[in-house]
C-alpha cells in the first residue's frame, strides 16, 4: 500500500497515463497532418459564418478580368473570367479526395474531380457543399449542374442542365455561407417519365450517375471577384 497515493491511485501508474494520453494526443496530430490534402484546408466554421464546423476541403473560384495563359492544376482555386462563362468539367475520384485538375477556366473549361456524392441517389449526401460570395460588393454568379447524353440512334449529344441552379450575390457586410448541396451535386432534369418518356417532370440524378456523361458546372459570371466554396464531411438530405 505505500506505492498508493490517498485516493488509492499509484504516482507511478498516474505518470505513466499521462504519457500515454500525450502521446496518443501527439499521434493522433500527426495523422491529421499526414492525411491532409495540400489543396485543403482544414478549419472550423460555425463561427457566425453558417458554415458548419469541422475540417473542409477549400475551393476558391476567382474571378480575374484577364485571361491565364498558363496551364495549372493542384491548388484550391480556379481562375474563371470576370465576366462571362465558362466549363468546370466534373471527374469521379476514385477514393475521398479532391482536386484541382484544371485550375484555368479563363480559357473556356477548367477541371475539378470530387467524390460521387451520392451513389444511391437516395437523397442523403455523403458530404456537402457549402457557398458564400466575397470580394467586392456588387458582384454575382450562378452555377448549374449539367452532363450530356449520347443518343445512339440519332448519334448525337445533347446537354442537361439542372431546373435549379446556385445563385451567389456579393452585398456588403461579411456575408454567410448557404448549403447549395441539391444545387451542385445533382442535376435535377426530365429524362423519362411513368411511360419511359419525359413527362415534364424532373428527376433528380446524383453527379456521376449513368443516366448522364461528361458532368460539369456551368458558371456565368458576373463581376464577382471570389466564389468560396467549402466541402464539409458532413450529410445533407435534398428533396
Amino acid at each position: 500500500m505505500k506505492y498508493l497515493d490517498q485516493k488509492g491511485f499509484s504516482p507511478i501508474l498516474m505518470v505513466l497515463l499521462v504519457g500515454l494520453v500525450f502521446a496518443s494526443s501527439m499521434a493522433l496530430t500527426k495523422v491529421m497532418k499526414d492525411n491532409s490534402n495540400p489543396s485543403a484546408t482544414a478549419g472550423s466554421g460555425g463561427k457566425g459564418n453558417g458554415a458548419p464546423s469541422g475540417p473542409h476541403f477549400n475551393l476558391n473560384i476567382i474571378g480575374v478580368p484577364k485571361a491565364k495563359t498558363t496551364d495549372m492544376t493542384g491548388g484550391g482555386r480556379i481562375f474563371v473570367p470576370l465576366q462571362g462563362k465558362c466549363q468546370i468539367n466534373l471527374t469521379e475520384s476514385a477514393d475521398t479526395s479532391m482536386y484541382v485538375t484544371d485550375a484555368n477556366c479563363t480559357d473556356g473549361k477548367g477541371g475539378f474531380q470530387l467524390p460521387n456524392p451520392d451513389p444511391e441517389n437516395d437523397g442523403i449526401t455523403e458530404y456537402s457543399v457549402w457557398v458564400r460570395a466575397r470580394g467586392k460588393p456588387g458582384g454575382s454568379s450562378s452555377t448549374t449542374a449539367c452532363g450530356e447524353l449520347y443518343d445512339e440512334v440519332t448519334m448525337t449529344t445533347s446537354t442537361y442542365c439542372s431546373v435549379y441552379k446556385t445563385v451567389a450575390v456579393r452585398d456588403k457586410g461579411k456575408g454567410n455561407f448557404a448549403d447549395v448541396s441539391r444545387e451542385l451535386l445533382y442535376v435535377y432534369v426530365d429524362l423519362t417519365g411513368p411511360e419511359g418518356v419525359p413527362d415534364g417532370v424532373p428527376e433528380r440524378y446524383n453527379l456521376f450517375s449513368d443516366a448522364l456523361q461528361n458532368y460539369f458546372w456551368d458558371y456565368d459570371n458576373n463581376g464577382l471577384k471570389l466564389l468560396q466554396m467549402r466541402f464539409y464531411q458532413v450529410p445533407s438530405v435534398v428533396e
